[in-house]
């Protein structure tokens, strides 16, 4: 469908008649006016959209992705649902647009979007500390909690090491060995039965009440190993003293002891399930952006295979055209070599690596069909250094489009006989792929073509500073592929 058929369908169609949904792939639609449009399950994908104005339309669940929405208006348009994914919106308008369910991962630049509603945030101690009230308080209780806690642990320590009374000493390092012992306790029954209790108890509230009760057993029987292995004989020894000892007066009810181990049990149970929750979703959501890369890679190798083959095809159907009625056993022989260009390119099972080898047999094939419409006035070669390197995997369709240019920008500009030789080699531990023909020098813009531009788009997304691309002229003519080995052999 061109332009000139979308305006129809659009704009002079009845407003009652039917309407299928708009299927635009890979278009030219820049500047277009969609405004007021119903282009419910509209296909966009990959189309050049940079200017177009989609006022007041409506893109329920219309595909845009990969496509270039440079300065866009979707003004009041209702995207409920459309995919944005990987798509340039710098500088595109969302003003008052619905964008309920939409999808944008890779997309940004806009201007004037609504932050979507966020669930309320969930209860963690990290959050509760940043409240400006509620913080403050829980924060003091706490640093008074640690402080007075510390505090302790030094009065007793310093009492053990610092006074004359044998009883004294032995009664305060046992209070410090029970506490620390029961610290030990409760914190390491909370960490073995934490994983178990979510597994076993759905609701939040059981997991706390049989934590508690674990707690409340493991409580009493480590206090009762530490009585009889480090407390029996201090207190024995103290029923013999006279009642005015210190050490004997006023204890604090045993119960007051099992609530405090009671409460810092339950709380490391919190603490460790918001810190496993925390975690599981930082693994995921690093799961997912790993994924969404390999997607958008795949998705932009695809949109480049996309070019090529169309690209070569037209090329290769307007040779075997000129040749059928001056030469019809050429112009069979030139269907039949394309054929096995097409069955290379077609049966990849969505695969964009191949074999070096594979390619090397593309690029004969190729300048075979080339040679039946030029004759005598191209000659090739295309020869391996190291027949090993045959085995590396290598992106498909690598060498075919800088072949491509060395004949429409080399040979054909030549009177007389050209030549093309490819060459494969390794140096400097890279792979090197080397075209070279006998054309004109390369001009300064040649790098701004179509085909070495693939070629620099798809070596950047699979090995990024790994491989380069150089056009040379000295010291003779060619185009030098180089790819780490290293990132070849993984």
């Amino acid at each position: 469908m061109t332009r000139e058929q979308l305006h129809r369908t659009l704009h002079e169609q009845p407003a009652d008649a039917p309407r299928r949904p708009i299927r635009m792939r890979g278009s030219d639609l820049s500047d277009f006016d969609f405004s007021h449009q119903d282009l419910t399950g509209a296909d966009f994908r990959f189309s050049n959209l940079s200017g177009a104005n989609f006022q007041g339309s409506i893109l329920r669940d219309a595909n845009l992705s990969f496509a270039g929405l440079t300065d866009v208006s979707f003004v009041d348009a209702d995207l409920t649902g459309a995919n944005l994914n990987f798509s340039g919106l710098s500088g595109a308008d969302l003003t008052g647009a619905n964008l309920s369910g939409v999808s944008m991962m890779f997309s940004g630049g806009a201007r004037n979007v609504q932050p979507p509603i966020l669930p309320p945030e969930p209860i963690t101690l990290t959050n509760l500390l940043q409240r400006p009230v509620w913080g403050v308080l829980i924060g003091c209780l706490l640093g008074a909690l640690l402080v007075y806690g510390t505090s302790g642990i030094i009065y007793f320590t310093n009492q053990i090491f610092t006074t004359n009374n044998q009883d004294i000493a032995d009664v305060n390092r046992f209070i410090v060995w029970q506490n620390l012992t029961e610290g030990v306790t409760v914190f390491l029954t909370i960490y073995f039965l934490s994983d178990w209790l979510d597994q076993r108890f759905r609701r939040i509230w059981q997991r706390h009440l049989f934590a508690s009760a674990i707690l409340f057993v493991a409580y009493w029987v480590i206090n009762t190993i530490c009585y009889f292995m480090l407390g029996k004989e201090v207190f024995e020894r103290l029923e013999h003293q006279p009642s005015s000892t210190p050490l004997v007066d006023d204890p604090a009810p045993w119960y007051y002891y099992i609530i405090v181990a009671l409460l810092i049990g339950n709380a490391f149970l919190y603490v460790l399930r918001q810190g496993k929750q925390l975690t599981r979703k930082m693994t995921e959501q690093e799961f997912q952006l790993l994924n969404m890369e390999k997607l958008k890679t795949r998705a932009e190798l695809d949109a480049l295979q996309a070019k090529i083959n169309p690209h070569f095809l037209y090329n290769a159907l307007n040779s075997i055209a000129s040749l059928v009625h001056d030469n019809p056993d050429k112009a069979e022989e030139m269907t039949l070599l394309l054929s096995k260009l097409f069955r290379y390119s077609t049966g990849r099972d969505g695969s964009h690596m191949g074999s070096l080898a594979e390619e090397l047999d593309m690029v004969r094939t190729y300048l075979q069909v080339e040679h039946v419409r030029f004759g005598d006035r191209l000659l090739f070669s295309v020869d391996t250094s190291d027949e090993q390197l045959n085995k590396l995997q290598i992106p498909q369709f690598l060498l075919q489009p800088i072949v491509e240019n060395a004949v429409k920008h080399g040979i054909s500009k030549r009177a007389g006989a050209g030549r093309i030789d490819v060459k494969i080699y390794s140096q400097n531990e890279c792979l090197c792929l080397s075209v070279h023909d006998n054309g004109p020098p390369f001009p300064d813009d040649m790098g701004s073509g179509y085909g070495l531009r693939s070629i620099q788009d798809k070596l950047r997304l699979l090995y990024g500073n790994d491989a380069r691309v150089e056009l040379q002229n000295e010291p003779y003519k060619q185009v030098l592929l180089s790819i780490k080995l290293s990132r070849l052999q993984q």
